[in-house]
């Protein structure tokens, strides 16, 4: 089998109730309890920051500018799988627009995150169909290859898995390993929790704990001057 021209047909997807354990969480909850270094790069943004993303990912690496491997993926994906195009970062060219992202909502797929560039932008954001991209621009893309499907890919400053469980809302994106995703899921549901009682707190009584702030002053060797 030659590198660089490879399709995996199968692979190995969570049970749906693991995806679904995190319907709800906000990313930013979910990247606190992974020592806040797990999210993808700022640089990938939704185009509608209304739809919420969360499906298994099912990954596709391009060259830069290159959609050939996007289109089959479009047909190979099941439903609840999340397209994840890494494509180098590459600012050329746009890798899908309204006809594809129609097409896999079509199909019923979660959604399409794209390391480079989208074009249909004001559809896209006006879609109930979760789209994240880098950039947007109007050139259209080559139908060449070479690629690869179903293998793990570099997106943003992340590596991810076919198979890991993709997590996006206006903050971001994260991607989450099945085999730590039970244990994440508690843990962040129970950190959002704690947000949200603090939240009430300030809103109905005006109330938020602040005694830590100067403990951590004090650990750090801060001191107070007139």
């Amino acid at each position: 089998m030659s590198v660089g021209c490879r399709i995996k047909r199968n692979f190995q997807r969570p049970p749906k109730e693991l995806v679904e354990a995190f319907r709800g969480i906000p990313v930013a909850n979910i990247d606190d309890n992974c020592g806040r270094i797990a999210a993808v790069d700022a640089s990938i943004y939704p185009l509608n920051p209304k739809a919420r993303l969360l499906g298994t990912a099912f990954t596709v690496n391009a060259p830069a500018g290159d959609n050939l491997l996007f289109h089959k993926a479009l047909d190979m994906a099941q439903p609840g799988d999340v397209i994840v195009l890494a494509n180098k970062g590459s600012m050329s060219r746009a890798l899908c627009g309204e006809i594809m992202s129609s097409y896999a909502k079509s199909r019923g797929l979660a959604g399409i995150i794209i390391d480079g560039c989208v074009r249909d932008s004001y559809t896209l954001s006006q879609m109930d169909f979760p789209v994240y991209a880098k950039g947007v621009t109007p050139n259209g893309p080559y139908k060449n290859g070479p690629g690869e499907m179903n293998f793990p890919v570099s997106f943003a400053g992340i590596i991810i898995n076919p198979g890991d469980i993709i997590v996006g809302d206006s903050d971001g994106l994260i991607a989450v390993r099945p085999e730590y995703a039970k244990e994440l899921a508690e843990a962040a549901k129970a950190y959002h929790a704690g947000e949200e009682k603090q939240m009430e707190g300030i809103l109905n009584r005006g109330e938020w704990p602040r005694s830590w702030v100067d403990s951590k002053l004090e650990e750090a060797g801060f001191e107070f001057v007139e």
